[in-house]
């Protein structure tokens, strides 16, 4: 029986049974990333870029298998939506392993650090437990979508309809 709990508990955590969102909260917004030149930008000043678009948001890095099979879905994604923003935060543990990573798998978009990765305030804000994960935040700021690990599930190709 308390095999049975601590399984239980541990998937309950791993795979993150949170509530979902519908807007970012302050510590997630109040949280430093970087450019690819290196300068440090919040993520409320991010999504600030982007006011009155639809943002396609995905948690990645380099070295995440996962993540790297999902690109070619991700690349028909911004086919099919080419009118939403794409901007990837990564989870690299540095800007050159972000930088060979957005070459070598030919990733078009806008990129950001997160230098502490899954563990940043943005991340635990969000109980980012798993990558690749991709949200939607419509063109108001909303957060539409706030998990899905997969660039081709309906919940998100419905999100940006």
């Amino acid at each position: 029986m308390k095999k049975l709990v601590l399984l239980i508990s541990t998937l309950f955590v791993f795979f993150g049974c949170t509530k979902p969102l519908d807007k970012f909260p302050e510590e997630a917004l109040n949280d430093t990333m970087l450019t690819l030149s290196g300068e440090e930008i919040l993520f409320k000043d991010i999504l600030q870029k982007y006011d009155g678009k639809q943002i396609v948001i995905d948690a990645w890095a380099s070295w995440c298998g996962d993540c790297i099979k999902g690109m070619p879905k991700v690349k028909a994604l911004q086919d099919q939506f080419p009118n939403a923003v794409y901007v990837f935060l990564s989870a690299d543990r540095s800007l050159e392993s972000l930088k060979r990573g957005i070459q070598k798998y030919q990733v078009v978009g806008d990129h950001y650090l997160m230098p502490k990765g899954m563990k940043s305030d943005f991340g635990k804000s969000i109980s980012l437990s798993w990558i690749p994960r991709y949200m939607v935040v419509d063109s108001q700021g909303n957060i539409k979508l706030f998990k899905s690990v997969k660039a081709d599930d309906q919940k998100l190709i419905q999100a940006l309809q």
